[in-house]
């Protein structure tokens, strides 16, 4: 790489990057002098016990993936051709093809144009006969309305699952996101706040879920139950797959977990500093701050900021990266995409799914982002609305 080179990058604003709390390469090392590579051993029963006593939950299960710990949860709740499931249009991919591959036909629903969330109001409304599951995502770290969500579930016995791959750390009304449904799926990919580069974990309070869900990982047999002495030999015994990370992966999450509560902080003083230096161009109409509400605890997942409409946003988009900041935006509406009219339908009317993807954009945030970063940004988006 050329001096110019090196100079460009080091005066680039990323969008995200992996931030290091000190422990990661030591517990890696360590794993790699155990010469036990292979998943369910030190460092993933070290993480299995830090979810469980961090989140006062009494299962939990790493996955290779956020992606994979929801197909296994499509697996456990038996999800199969002609199931219908309800989930916001406004989501990643992998929240809808989980279940999409069990052959469920995905009903998308319009979202919230507050926080940009599943709205509940028309869930109950996109119920069938054929309904198995309710899927919220929690975006931005900010908790769907989970209440009113449960009491649909509960009234007509659906499942719920959440998708809080945005959601570790955050709380709805005292709960920790991906606790409150009875399956709850995290992603530790490198853009989330805790990250082991790929990786994913299963929660769950029911005692017949998790038993099943530990089979399901280990490729379908009892494997674990033969470690722990309650079987004299292992077999295959159900359906699964080979969602158990690596002890590498989990060597280095147990690193960032240890870390949790800093970088949560550390996230919530940027999103705070992002927020405060923006106020007066929301005050004056050329932009929308992100909505918490009261009885949500965020985590700082994203601070995203709404404009005018689409072309207003690609003009920003412009403007940022021509000044070395890396902005970005969320997401293609699922429904109006290839698979999504594959695959699903959308109930009701998109008033606010579309309008308010096509006004969003995300700007740089990362642990451990500076007071000079963010304030640069900052002068980058009033710059150009001054224009």
């Amino acid at each position: 790489m050329t001096q110019v080179e090196t100079e460009y990058l080091q005066s680039v604003i990323p969008f995200t990057k992996p931030w290091l709390g000190g422990q990661e390469s030591n517990y890696v090392a360590a794993a790699i002098a155990s010469t036990q590579l292979a998943g369910n051993n030190r460092f993933t029963s070290e993480c299995h016990s830090w979810f469980k006593t961090h989140l006062a939950t009494p299962h939990a299960l790493l996955t290779t993936s956020g992606t994979h710990a929801l197909e296994l949860a499509a697996l456990l709740v038996g999800i199969q051709e002609g199931d219908e499931v309800i989930l916001s249009s406004f989501t990643f991919s992998s929240t809808a093809t989980a279940f999409a591959l069990r052959g469920a036909r995905l009903i998308f629903v319009d979202i919230r144009p507050d926080t940009l969330n599943l709205d509940e109001n028309q869930v109950a409304e996109a119920v069938t006969a054929q309904t198995r599951a309710i899927l919220p995502m929690h975006y931005a770290g900010v908790g769907c309305e989970m209440d009113a969500i449960m009491d649909v579930a509960r009234s007509r016995s659906i499942v719920v699952i959440e998708d809080a791959a945005h959601g570790i750390m955050a709380k709805y009304r005292g709960r920790f996101l991906g606790t409150i449904a009875p399956l709850g799926c995290f992603s530790f990919h490198d853009t989330k706040n805790l990250t082991c580069g790929e990786g994913g974990a299963l929660i769950t309070w029911d005692d017949r879920f998790n038993a099943r869900a530990e089979i399901m990982r280990e490729k379908g047999t009892d494997r674990a139950q033969f470690f722990r002495g309650q079987v004299d030999k292992y077999s295959w015994v159900d359906l699964g797959s080979s969602y158990s990370p690596s002890e590498l992966n989990a060597a280095f999450l147990l690193g960032q977990l240890g870390c949790a509560e800093q970088i949560t902080t550390l996230r919530l003083t940027a999103w705070h500093n992002y927020y405060a230096q923006l106020q007066a161009l929301a005050a004056r109409e050329r932009l929308e701050l992100p909505f918490v509400p009261e009885h949500c605890q965020q985590n700082a997942h994203c601070f995203y900021i709404k404009v005018k409409d689409l072309e207003t946003r690609t003009r920003l988009l412009v403007y940022l990266r021509a000044r070395k900041i890396m902005a970005s935006f969320h997401y293609v509406p699922l429904h109006s995409s290839v698979a999504g009219q594959k695959f699903g339908r959308l109930h009701g009317e998109d008033k606010w799914t579309t309008r308010e993807s096509e006004r969003l954009l995300r700007l740089p945030l990362f642990t451990g982002i500076g007071t000079d970063e963010v304030e640069r940004v900052c002068a980058a988006v009033r710059g150009f609305f001054a224009v």
